[in-house]
């Protein structure tokens, strides 16, 4: 995960990696929704439609949060919450429900559920509600807006210190701001024109090797014996992710 270019703070997983949410309901343009406000939170984002597949995934994923609707097509949220929580009982959720279904709420936060959402709801109020969540159960720390973070990669954009697994990195003044645009933009593949423009305020014009022989000095240092970070996308640039 890693802060963009807004300046709100950055949660992570205590141990640095990107926190992981279930998102269940069985609209899918819905959960594509959710799943696309927070991966632009640097989180790493699961579905399901129904409720066994719910249960599933979680399994599967163990997530640090659960956005689980209600009304599935068949079990409810409750029996979806019950089943996840016999294997890990103190992940949060937070309900989805119709907006005139009082019991629903009500039954959803008697029964466990740690807060609730009306439909129609607004993405920001559910992101500032997951966040808040997050922080609360302990399932995420807050990162200084001065660091980066993508997986187990850190960046301190203040003290240009850099770490991986907690291993310190030294990197010239020209790696560093190399590795920076591409901690700001994790995912997300960047031509050589762009890294050009952005790293050396170039404008594009047969200078890629520059680019190729730094992101070569760059993986020498971030993914010697380790799993690779950045990766070359033939045709189309470098892109940065989380080892797998």
């Amino acid at each position: 995960m890693a802060r963009t270019d807004n300046t709100k703070a950055q949660l992570t997983r205590p141990d640095g990696t990107a926190i992981r949410v279930l998102a269940v309901d069985d609209e899918s343009s819905l959960t594509e929704l959710l799943s696309m406000a927070m991966r632009y939170e640097g989180w790493q984002v699961s579905t399901a439609g129904s409720g066994s597949e719910a249960v599933k995934v979680a399994r599967e994923t163990r997530p640090d949060a659960i956005v689980l609707d209600m009304m599935l097509p068949d079990f409810d949220g409750l029996e979806v919450m019950r089943r996840i929580r016999t294997e890990d009982p103190d992940v949060p959720v937070i309900f989805l429900t119709a907006k005139d279904a009082v019991e629903d709420r009500i039954g959803g936060l008697t029964a466990g559920g740690d807060d609730y959402v009306t439909k129609p709801f607004s993405l920001e109020e559910l992101i500032a509600r997951l966040r808040s969540l997050l922080r609360r159960t302990g399932a995420a720390l807050t990162k200084s807006d001065s660091t980066l973070v993508v997986g187990d990669l850190a960046l301190d954009e203040d003290s240009h210190e850099v770490t991986r697994g907690g291993a310190q990195i030294q990197l010239t003044a020209t790696e560093f701001e190399l590795l920076r645009y591409l901690m700001r933009n994790p995912r997300r593949v960047l031509s050589k024109a762009q890294i050009l423009d952005r790293v050396w305020n170039y404008d594009f014009g047969g200078q890629a090797n520059v680019v190729e022989l730094y992101i070569s000095y760059l993986r020498k240092k971030i993914d010697a014996d380790r799993a690779p970070m950045i990766h070359t996308m033939r045709g189309a640039g470098y892109v940065l992710r989380p080892a797998a």
